[in-house]
């Protein structure tokens, strides 16, 4: 285990407050980090960093990604032994409105993180991809040995170039790199732009919901407690690259640098009017729906292999929709009062 304390980036968002709420909880010291943006309400962003703070955090920055000094200076000030990268411009939708966001953020904030790493000695970097880099791809399960350079969002493609970057990175500076492929992530303290979220605020409000390309759409949903272990796992399992790769071959999964990318995904992909069942079950109130075509940038099907992840830190997600949607719901009627 690695001593020092572990920063962790987007510490106000999903994700990153519950990586670091899990960090806390198991000894370890972390500094959070987040620009606390009004992409959706920034209250619920607060109220997670609260939690944090009563959790011990050691300390907290409010910074953006793409302040190449306030970057370098908290790096230099800590020299952390890990960093976990999940601040992000999240959204596919959100791409097709503001690009500029997807570049300030995803390209130009991970150049500043790993050019903090590679000058103050981090010895592993954990960041956020997505299993959107899987664009076009049809065959099924979305494998990390798959080519994936079709992407269909500028969201996707950010994150595409975000493993690019980070394998440059890892052949020129020796910097181990660890890129995590997630799936639908969902569960409390969810963001509020995402489905479930979506879906329990209109059905509450008896307002119609958005079902898009008319219900034809799988999703593998992956419950948050597991992708939280499956970064916790990983902080100490950095890569130390393959000496049996081939560039006469290559494998897009591995390389001979020390650089990993791994699918988080649930390995079992729901129906989405399944998913919207389970809501209504849970709320005890039925949706009206509003059934729409398929929205630009969308897939109609995610499906994670999860065999790598397996293999390097025994651990798949497997929580079943049917929990995680209960968790949810009784979550977001605790968050709100209703």
């Amino acid at each position: 285990m690695m001593d020092g304390p572990i920063l962790v980036t987007g510490a106000a968002g999903f994700i990153g407050f519950h990586v670091a709420r899990r960090l806390l909880a198991s000894g370890r010291a972390v500094v959070g980090l987040d620009n606390l943006n009004s992409y959706y309400d920034p209250s619920l962003k607060h109220a997670r960093l609260a939690e944090l703070r009563k959790a011990g955090l050691s300390d907290f920055v409010q910074l953006d990604l793409s302040n190449r000094d306030g970057i370098a200076a908290l790096f230099a000030k800590h020299r952390f032994p890990a960093v976990i990268h999940l601040a992000a411009q999240a959204g596919v939708r959100h791409s097709l409105v503001d690009p500029f966001a997807y570049i300030d953020s995803n390209l130009v904030g991970f150049t500043t993180i790993l050019e903090g790493c590679r000058h103050n000695g981090c010895r592993h970097l954990v960041y956020a991809s997505s299993s959107s880099v899987y664009g076009s791809n049809t065959t099924m399960p979305f494998s990390v040995h798959q080519n994936v350079d079709h992407p269909l969002s500028l969201y996707g493609a950010s994150k595409k170039a975000n493993e690019l970057m980070a394998h440059a990175y890892s052949h020129l500076f020796r910097l181990p790199t660890t890129g995590l492929r997630f799936f639908t992530v969902y569960g409390p303290w969810g963001r509020p732009d995402m489905a479930m979220w979506l879906f329990a605020k209109a059905i509450l409000a008896g307002e119609p919901i958005k079902v898009f390309n008319n219900g034809n759409m799988r999703r593998d949903f992956t419950y948050i407690d597991d992708i939280v272990e499956s970064i916790v796992r990983l902080v100490d399992h950095a890569p130390v690259g393959d000496p049996n790769w081939s560039s006469a071959t290559p494998d897009p999964g591995a390389s001979n640098a020390p650089w990993r990318v791994y699918n988080i995904g649930n390995n079992n992909p729901v129906e989405l009017m399944r998913v919207i069942e389970l809501i209504e079950q849970a709320l005890g109130r039925e949706a009206i729906k509003e059934f729409l075509p398929m929205q630009p940038g969308d897939v109609p099907a995610t499906y994670a292999d999860v065999d790598d992840l397996m293999r390097a830190v025994d651990f798949q997600p497997a929580t079943p929709i049917e929990r995680g949607i209960s968790e949810f719901i009784g979550w977001y009627r605790q968050y709100h009062q209703v």
